[in-house]
């Protein structure tokens, strides 16, 4: 049986909340339940979670301003939930350290699998400890290990999202690819690319803040202009 991680649902509608909770009892996961951004704030404070489900639209303090506040002091993952062709809400949650996001309305297939792949890398990058020396990848001041998930950029320990982290890896495993954004969509996020161009913007400028000297002048993460991005020669 699965470990029973315990995941916060943040969510006002109650039909969906109570549609989550049912969804996520059946994969025997462990939930807690707040309906706006106040509650969810006292439940963070109280409790150790693996997993947030965050909707960006809840009263008293709105999603952005609590995914704001999580990322001060956890690197808890969060989805976020977004209503249907609202493409601005989900650039500002990646845009503030998002891990994913499903749109409104969405299935329970792919809220699970988003949930599951999610939590397998949470679980993984916290209880493992060993190191193998064969899984670390160095480019220039970058040293990465695929195994420990754990990144460093010249003596400084980085953390990364888990989409960010499959960025970099993508990048630093082929180092004289130029890659288009949907050829990086399709490998990041498993989906068929259509127009979602910003989220792997969005995540490129992420990664360049917390990789890069000066993000304004990127030495690994180059773009390519009119095609896409690729790994710079060190």
């Amino acid at each position: 049986m699965r470990m029973q991680s315990k995941i916060l649902i943040v969510e006002d509608d109650r039909e969906i909340h109570e549609l989550l909770m049912t969804c996520l009892h059946k994969e025997n996961y462990q939930t807690v339940s707040a309906y706006d951004g106040e509650a969810a704030l006292h439940q963070l404070k109280q409790s150790d979670f693996e997993l947030i489900i965050l909707d960006l639209m809840i009263p008293k303090i709105e999603g952005y301003e609590v995914l704001r506040r999580i990322r001060e002091k956890h690197n808890i993952p969060v989805l976020i939930l977004s209503a249907k062709g609202e493409e601005v809400d989900k650039m500002i949650g990646l845009g503030l350290g998002a891990d994913d996001y499903v749109t409104k309305p969405f299935g329970l297939g792919e809220l699970t699998a988003r949930v599951r792949a999610m939590l397998r890398r949470y679980l993984y990058l916290n209880h493992n400890t060993f190191t193998d020396t064969s899984a670390i990848v160095r480019h220039g001041d970058i040293a990465m290990n695929y195994q420990t998930y754990e990144v460093e950029v010249g003596a400084s320990k980085v953390t990364l999202t888990a989409k960010e982290f499959d960025i970099l890896k993508l990048l630093l495993s082929h180092p004289s690819r130029v890659f288009t954004k949907s050829q990086i969509y399709q490998a990041i996020w498993k989906e068929d690319y259509l127009t979602d161009e910003n989220t792997v913007t969005v995540h490129i400028r992420r990664l360049r803040i917390k990789i890069e000297l000066d993000p304004s002048q990127p030495k690994y993460i180059q773009t390519v202009w009119g095609i896409g991005y690729k790994l710079g020669e060190v």
